[in-house]
Parts: structure tokens; C-alpha cells; sequence
């Protein structure tokens, strides 16, 4: 797909001078502007004059989530208040949420990367667009709606849930795209098969899925199911929102960062040491052409790889595998949700939703897996090739729970993949 900007093709020589002169303003913006970077570098010993590479950010102190909850709600904001145009915030259940600011500027940037992220999709100009992302303080519904209208495509503000009346406004207003979560797309799935409709004969072309890690065999499935090309937009609320990264429709090889905005690291998530380019690990972002809220060194806690640049010449990110705080440790094995996802996809009588609980039995840690039959599938069956499936990818045994259908908790945007009873 043709780019949006020039930028995205531009020599590796050209981005990285852009990204070096970007990357010394912010740093300046940030010391000079904001309480918690000015001590945070004067205690690590470093001070903006220090870069001259972009090697020399490695120098430079990371920002955690908690920097800012303790921040909350303004103190991170780098502009006055009253230039902040737009407040968004996490949903802080696990403590105070996490608040951004931009200002009109940051919102003008924010829409222009999203409708870059559009473009790469392979979305046109004057297309309808079904935006099924959360509207309110969530980043992802507003973030979407304003690079739909950006490139000039027309949206349809649809919001989470209301299953059904999703399905009658996609079958009416025929769009050729959806943004969504891939867990919700599931749900829209169940939704056309319980109406007695055929998803291969719904309108839409293109399936743009973030705001959780999805899996390849997810992929597929969406795309049989629907008859559709899956690609996968990455974004975060403390680094933007959606659009931080876009994976195109003609190599679907992994999200390219736009690099122009944001300068991504590898770091091992134990020591904090940058990792080469190939390495996975934990990655880590610096904005650079935020206005009211820069972040420096985000650790965002989401595990990957960078990758050299192949439709685009800014870098690639491979899919997310999962995060390092999301990572279970079960009897001394480290297991992700995406690795069980892959195994339920790959047992053919299961219906696509999964749950892991994990529990207490005695003085160790249990997991037990709730999934659902499809139509026709042997439960029994179902349960002995999931528990041996497991048992191959990860090492460690488990209990799978096969309900009927509907047993597992459906999601109205990102899907609860894991809940602790381990302290019930």
C-alpha cells in the first residue's frame, strides 16, 4: 500500500538524524518542564547536554507506571494546564489511573499517525470504517475516530457491546473496515452465527485488531471466518494511544514503529540492559514529538522483538507474546495467555474463548483452564487433547474445564484472560 507520508520510506540515515534532533528537544522539554524528570536525571548523573548519539539515551533513567500514579493527576504534564486540550486515563483498578494529557498539537499528530496506521492497513480515502472501540477516557475509540476521519474515510462511532445491533449496522451500512479488539471480533462471530448469518458474506475487507496480544492462529481463524485480511495496530495510553505502531496489509510481517515519533529499545526486562535488534525482550519507548506529556524511557512492559523495516523502512516489532507482568510463574515455568490461546485454537472441537484461573491446591500454585465446546464437539475429547497440548507447549499439567456454550465470559473490548483466586 502507497504511504501517507514520505517519512515512512525515507533512508535510515534521514530517520535517525530526525529521530537525534527530536530526541535532544524532548529530552530539554522534559528536564526543563517537568518536577519528576529534572530530579530523576540530576539523581542518574545526566543531563540533556549529555546526548549526542542516540546510543547515549541508554544513559538516561526509565519511567514505570508508578512514576506516573504518583504523578497523578497533572504533575507529569510539560505545558501549562490550560494548553492541554484533551485528558485520558487508564481505568485504575489497580490503584489511581494513569493520566495523559496532550495539547491541540498532540491530537493533530495523534490523528495524522493513526490515519498513517489506516493507510497501511490498506483503508482509502471514503471507505466506511466500523470503530467498535471503547469511546470515554480509553484512548482507543477517540484515538481511531479522529484518524478515520483524518485520511478522510468515514466512521462509524459505534463504540463496545450491543452485539446484535453491532451486526445490523455492519450488514446496513456495509463497511469495508472494522477496528475492534480480536476478542470482540469473536464475540461479532458468535453474534452473525446465532442471527443465521454467513460472516464470509459481511462487507467487511479489513479487520484493524490491537489493545491485546493476539496470536497467528488467531489470525486465521478471523480471516476464514470472515473472509477478511487481520493486521494489528499497537499503541499505549502513556506513549499516545493507538497508532504507535501499524502492521501492513501486504506483508502482515509485524508493526512498524513510526520512528519519526517514537524511539523504541529492546531491554533485558531483569537487568535493564538495551538488547541488540533480534533480541526479545521488553520494550521500551520514547516519544518524540509529544508536547504535553513526553515520556522518557517507558518500560511498557509488553515483550517482543525489533526487526529491520520491509514495506516501511522504520523498524518492526514482531507480535506481542505477552507481558512481563502478565507472565504467570507456575511451579518454576513461565506461562503466557497467548501460549493457551495457541492451544485451544489448535484443538478443532473447541470453540475460540478461554479463561485461566489460577488457585491454591495445597502449599502450591494450580491453574485450571475453562473453555467451551463447539457445536458437535466431544467434551471429553476436547479436555484430554487441550490438557496434552499443554502439557507439549509449556511443561507444567493443568485442569481444563469444558463448559457449554456461552460458559466462558465474553468481553465487551479486552477480554479477562486470567483471574487470580489463588488468595479467595
Amino acid at each position: 500500500m502507497t504511504p501517507l507520508d514520505p517519512i515512512e520510506t525515507a533512508p535510515r540515515a534521514e530517520i535517525e538524524a530526525l529521530q537525534l534532533d527530536r530526541l535532544r528537544a524532548t529530552l530539554a522539554h522534559a528536564y526543563g518542564h517537568v518536577p519528576h524528570y529534572r530530579a530523576a536525571f540530576d539523581a542518574a548523573g545526566v543531563h540533556p547536554d549529555d546526548l549526542t548519539t542516540l546510543a547515549d539515551l541508554a544513559r538516561f533513567p526509565f519511567t514505570v507506571k508508578d512514576d506516573l500514579r504518583r504523578a497523578y493527576p497533572f504533575e507529569m504534564f510539560a505545558v501549562p494546564r490550560e494548553r492541554i486540550a484533551r485528558i485520558h486515563a487508564s481505568s485504575g483498578t489497580t490503584g489511581k489511573p494513569t493520566v495523559v494529557g496532550y495539547t491541540a498539537q498532540d491530537i493533530e499528530t495523534w490523528g495524522n499517525l493513526v490515519a498513517r496506521c489506516l493507510r497501511a492497513a490498506g483503508v482509502r480515502a471514503g471507505d466506511i470504517v466500523h470503530n467498535a472501540y471503547g469511546y470515554g477516557l480509553f484512548t482507543g475509540g477517540l484515538g481511531a475516530h479522529y484518524g478515520i476521519e483524518k485520511l478522510g474515510a468515514t466512521v462509524i462511532p459505534m463504540s463496545g457491546g450491543q452485539s446484535a445491533r453491532q451486526v445490523q449496522l455492519i450488514e446496513d451500512f456495509r463497511p469495508r473496515a472494522i477496528m475492534v479488539t480480536p476478542s470482540y471480533m469473536l464475540n461479532l462471530l458468535e453474534e452473525y452465527h446465532r442471527q443465521g448469518l454467513d460472516p464470509r458474506a459481511c462487507p467487511i475487507e479489513i479487520g484493524i485488531f490491537g489493545a491485546e496480544p493476539w496470536t497467528p492462529a488467531m489470525r486465521a481463524q478471523i480471516e476464514a471466518a470472515f473472509d477478511m485480511d487481520a493486521v494489528d495496530i499497537y499503541g499505549l495510553s502513556e506513549v499516545m494511544g493507538p497508532g504507535v505502531a501499524q502492521e501492513c496489509v501486504d506483508t502482515k510481517d509485524g508493526l512498524h514503529i513510526w520512528e519519526d515519533h517514537f524511539l523504541p529499545e529492546i531491554i533485558d526486562p531483569a537487568t535493564g540492559e538495551v538488547l541488540p535488534d533480534g533480541s526479545e525482550g521488553e520494550l521500551v519507548f520514547t516519544t518524540l514529538t509529544k508536547e504535553g506529556m513526553p515520556v522518557i524511557r517507558y518500560r511498557t512492559r509488553d515483550l517482543t522483538t525489533l526487526m529491520p523495516g520491509t514495506a516501511r523502512t522504520h523498524r518492526r516489532m514482531a507480535k506481542i507474546t505477552g507481558r512481563s507482568d502478565d507472565m504467570i510463574i507456575l511451579r518454576g515455568v513461565n506461562v503466557f495467555p497467548t501460549q493457551i490461546e495457541e492451544r485451544v485454537l489448535a484443538v478443532p472441537g473447541l470453540a475460540p474463548y478461554f479463561q485461566i484461573e489460577l488457585l491454591r491446591e495445597g502449599a502450591m500454585d494450580a491453574m485450571r483452564v475453562h473453555v467451551e465446546c463447539a457445536p458437535g464437539g466431544d467434551a471429553e475429547a476436547c479436555a484430554a487433547a487441550l490438557t496434552r497440548g499443554i502439557k507439549d507447549m509449556v511443561g507444567i499439567s493443568c485442569a481444563v474445564v469444558v463448559l457449554d456454550p456461552g460458559g466462558v465470559e465474553r468481553s465487551q473490548g479486552k477480554a479477562r484472560r486470567v483471574v487470580d483466586n489463588r488468595n479467595a
